[in-house]
């Protein structure tokens, strides 16, 4: 097995399309990962990014209930797999190397085959050395239609969110620090959506608009707001439909996901902005300029059809706590390794650990020899868990393989809505609901990658 390195490529720069929308065919659709030299905005020099089909933001569009066929190959120097985030695959499906399936070695390749069940805004990416991959631009789009959603909207734009970590010169900065992992993540210097510095899209005046907004960058939580937009709604929560919302301020953690949709001025040139309000100056990120043929729109409901998900029962659910701690590294671990032959390296561990759930760490070790599950849980049954971060930064906590229903928070009037990553504050308890899914291994962890890769992850057992 190759250890992580520095991956240098020569060859000219290409010129990348973002983002690039792939229309999933029945046949099988190809995705190969590599090294691929791209001059980020701002910098003199290119950068060498990790990228699916030479593609920044890659987005692929497929049909719910129709099968779906895609071919992974390996062009990196180490080795890696594919993550649905959101979409509920088979156990096998999952792409987590060492759980899931064996790791696809760099020359390899693996084939992904799943029926999406549900319609919604997804992404892809890999779940070992996730904190290079993700900062090197490793991650695509994943959308699932739903014949149900069609004449809904005029007009949709994919806009997804990510910092880079780069130097003027392309070269990167470190992606993960001691300073960082220990606290709320290290930052990127360049903001971009779709790989550009604040892009300017245009919509019709007057068309009914909806932006699925993806957020794939490993740190940074934005507040959205959309400026010169009037009532903006958040329509669908990590792809799901739910009770229209106001955006006001919307939190949109790492690996979570927001449609939000809006009727556009009619008057051609205005501008609607989409900001984060996190500071006291907003940032902008993308423009949107009212442009071409003008719109009427007689149908100014702007909701999706109700999410079709499996129902908890709340009364006859099992209650289950989660606690969000600091945690310490595990003493056996080096032992352990040591043992087996293998470097913590190997088994996407860094050497450092910070942060722990339920006071258990993450010590990534092989499929052969797992930590013990953080609950055994009954497939078919239904549970209710209390997510408490007893630490002083924010953690969206992401769930594999399942949708869960956010009932309340016990610091913010929180709208119920469905979700497979839900953002806990400092002090706050969550309530979730779920169905527990297909019997195996499924992997709960924190998104904020330099979290989870100093030992926020853990795994439910489902039998």
């Amino acid at each position: 097995m190759l250890t992580r390195r520095e991956v240098l490529a020569g060859g000219a720069a290409a010129m990348l399309v973002v983002p690039h929308a792939v229309k999933a065919a029945p046949e099988a659709v190809i995705l190969t990962a590599g090294v691929i030299p791209h001059t980020l905005p701002g910098n003199v020099g290119p950068s060498d990014l990790w990228l699916y089909n030479q593609t920044v933001a890659l987005v692929l569009r497929i049909r719910r209930h129709e099968k779906f066929t895609a071919v992974f190959r390996n062009q990196l120097t180490e080795h890696s797999a594919i993550h649905w985030h959101g979409v509920r695959v088979p156990h096998a499906m999952d792409g987590v190397p060492y759980i899931t399936q064996p790791p696809v070695q760099p020359g390899d390749s693996f084939t992904y085959e799943f029926t999406p069940p549900d319609p919604g805004t997804f992404f892809f990416h890999p779940h070992c050395n996730t904190v290079e991959a993700l900062g090197r631009g490793l991650a695509g789009v994943l959308i699932v239609e739903d014949p149900r959603e069609q004449g809904l909207f005029d007009i949709e734009h994919v806009l997804v969110l990510k910092d880079w970590r780069s130097r003027h010169d392309g070269s990167f900065e470190d992606f993960l620090t001691d300073a960082g992992a220990a606290r709320s993540g290290t930052f990127g210097n360049l903001r971009t959506v779709n790989g550009q510095a604040l892009p300017v899209l245009q919509v019709p005046p007057g068309a009914r608009v909806r932006l699925r907004i993806v957020n794939i960058d490993p740190t940074r939580i934005p507040m959205l707001s959309l400026r010169g937009a009037e009532r903006p709604l958040v329509i669908a929560t990590d792809g799901n439909a739910c009770e229209p919302f106001a955006l006001n301020g919307w939190r949109l953690g790492p690996a979570m996901r927001a449609d939000v949709a809006f009727i556009a001025p009619e008057k051609a040139g205005a501008e609607i902005v989409l900001e984060d309000v996190f500071s006291t100056r907003p940032r902008s990120l993308v423009k949107l300029v009212t442009a071409g043929q003008g719109m009427r729109s007689t149908k100014a409901v702007l909701r999706l059809p109700a999410a079709e998900l499996p129902l908890p029962d709340l009364k006859a659910a099992t209650k289950l706590d989660v606690q969000l701690l600091a945690g310490s590294a595990d003493p056996k671990l080096e032992s352990w390794a040591k043992e087996m032959g293998v470097s913590l390296d190997e088994i996407c561990l860094t050497q450092k650990v910070f942060w722990s759930i339920n006071r258990q760490v993450w010590p990534g070790m092989a499929h052969d020899k797992l930590p013990p599950p953080l609950f055994e849980l009954k497939s078919g049954r239904s549970y209710v868990a209390e997510l408490f971060n007893g630490t002083p930064h924010q953690h969206p906590m992401h769930m594999h393989g399942h949708t869960f229903r956010v009932l309340s928070s016990s610091e913010r009037d929180l709208p119920p809505h469905w979700a497979d990553t839900v953002l806990v504050r400092p002090k706050e308890r969550i309530r979730i609901a779920f169905v527990a899914g297909e019997p195996g291994d499924w992997m709960f962890h924190c998104h904020i990658i330099e979290h989870q890769e100093t030992g926020m992850m853990g795994y439910l057992r489902v039998a």
